[in-house]
Order: C-alpha cells, then structure tokens, then sequence
C-alpha cells in the first residue's frame, strides 16, 4: 500500500480519497474547504494544513482540481509544490484540463526528476463514490504501470491513451459527446412532453432503443424519471454546467489548435454558456434542458 497526497476534495475528490483509504493506502488530505477535508478525515484519511504539507513522506501525489489555472497554481505557482514533492514520488493529475498545461506541468515534473500522468476520470459522482471510475491516462508506460495499483483503488477501466496530455484531449472528445448527447436528450424529451407523453415511458423507450445513452439511464435530465438523478433533486449534485462548459471550451480550444471541425461541440458550447448567463451555473449539466423548458 501506498503513502498518498490528495489535494483538491471536490464532488469527485472527496469519494476518491474515501475510496483509497477503503483499500488500504495511507492518504493525507487538503483542500480549501474545511468541511471537504473532514469529510475525508470522517473517512479515514489525515488532514494536512496545506497543499505542501500533505507531502510529507508521499510516494504518490495526486490532484484533482477544477481547472488548468489551479493545477498550474499548484504545482508552479509562487508557492507550487513542485519543488517539495519528495524524490521517486510519482504525480497524478486526475483533474480535467487544457492539454498545453498538462504537458507544461508533465515537462516541469520531469526536469526534476519526477513521473507525471495526466488521468483524467469519466464516470461522475456515482462512479466515484463506487469506485468505478474509468481513467483515461496520458504519460509513460512505465508510470502508469506504477500508478496502476493506485488507480484501481478508485475506479474499473483504466485506458492509456498516449503521451504526456493525450489523457486530456481523449477525456475532452467524450465529454465534448456527453455534452451534446445530454443537450439533445432534453430536447428530445421536452419535445415527446409537448405531444403529451409521459417522459418516464418515453425515457424507458429510449433506454433500450437506438437513442439509448448515460443521459437516458444514468442522469436523465427530466426531473421525476430517475429517482437518483441530480435533475428529481433540483438539479444539486453531480457535474456543473460550469464545468461543462469549462470542458466544451478546452474542446473548441482544442479543435482549432488542428484546425479541426466541431460545429455541434460549438453549439452546445454555446448552450451552456446560456445556461451560465440563466444562472444555473452551479447546478447539475442536466439542467441545461430548462432552456428549453423555461422557454414556457
């Protein structure tokens, strides 16, 4: 078993952290919400003042944070970590980021003499809180055969993808479908309701018909069908239309570095910036269909 750093207890992190502890590794915690940290100390784990003192002793540093300006911050900033992390420790990134930075902050990590993957996970607050997580790594062979028994402690499916931010454009691309697929399924929805079908049977229709997907059978967007769906509670919980359209906007970004075509990666993009600017932000993706309903 391993001595782990974890920084960053968000939706994702905290279940991930949880779940390392459930299986025998020794993990030191922080994050700048107080309550996410004794979370994780309620299950099992140490808590650290800081991100740098969480290092202490770490054979294995991960982080999982918002954006690529925090896990630039962390690891380079004026008081980056980098710099403290012990030698032979390898580093994980599970956050969902630009690429550019994955592969900047992968460079800086080598120059000292360090291993570093980019392992972004796909699966939601479900799948991190069941350890099903899928991880989608970036980076040597050999640093994810080190990291292997770490990441199967969290999650099922483990992909190596490429090197250093092959993680992250592989992570973009499906989260760039999930984006659409879950915009179109409430369209869909919203449009069955207007003909006066009961969205729960429609929603069973599509679950074992061709329009089946994670938005039908896992996180429908309609409120009321699926009982554990953020959308039957308000739409709290799971992935933030924010994030989302953090995720859409590195995708778009990412397009025109290869002068590539997204046009309906662009649209929802758009879609959730409107949902932005309608103020559900902070909200589940999945009430990215009250700008259909709303429209009411």
């Amino acid at each position: 078993m391993s001595r782990i750093a974890f920084i960053g207890l968000g939706n994702m992190g905290g279940p991930m952290a949880a779940n390392l502890v459930k299986n025998g590794h020794t993990v030191r915690v922080f994050d700048l919400v107080p309550a996410a940290v004794q979370a994780a100390v309620d299950a099992g784990a140490g808590a650290a003042s800081s991100a740098r003192d969480t290092l202490a002793d770490a054979e294995v540093v991960i982080s999982m944070l918002p954006a690529s300006r925090h896990v630039e911050g962390l690891y380079l900033g004026d008081d980056g970590i980098l710099a403290a992390i012990p030698a032979g420790a390898l580093v994980i990134d599970c956050s969902t980021i630009a690429p550019a930075s994955a592969r900047k902050v992968s460079e800086a990590a080598a120059a000292r003499g360090l291993q570093m993957i980019d392992a972004p996970v796909s699966g939601g607050t479900a799948g991190a809180q069941a350890g099903t997580l899928t991880f989608i790594v970036g980076g040597e062979e050999d640093a994810l055969e080190r990291a292997r028994p770490v990441l199967q402690a969290m999650g099922r499916n483990i992909f190596h993808v490429g090197a250093s931010g092959a993680g992250q454009v592989a992570k973009l691309c499906n989260n760039m479908a999930l984006g659409v697929i879950m915009a179109v399924t409430g369209e869909a929805i919203a449009l069955g309701v207007a003909h006066g079908l009961d969205p729960k049977v429609l929603s069973q229709m599509m679950a074992v018909s061709t329009g089946r997907s994670w938005a039908t059978e896992v996180c429908n967007p309609w409120p009321g069908v699926l009982e554990n769906a953020p959308a039957s509670r308000g739409y709290s919980g799971g992935f933030g239309s924010d994030l989302m359209l953090k995720d859409m906007g590195l995708a778009v970004e990412a397009a025109m570095s290869v002068g590539a075509s997204i046009p309906l990666g662009e649209v929802a993009r758009n879609l959730y910036s409107m949902n932005h600017q309608a103020g559900r932000g902070k909200l589940d993706f999945s009430s990215v269909v009250q700008l259909i309903t709303s429209e009411k």
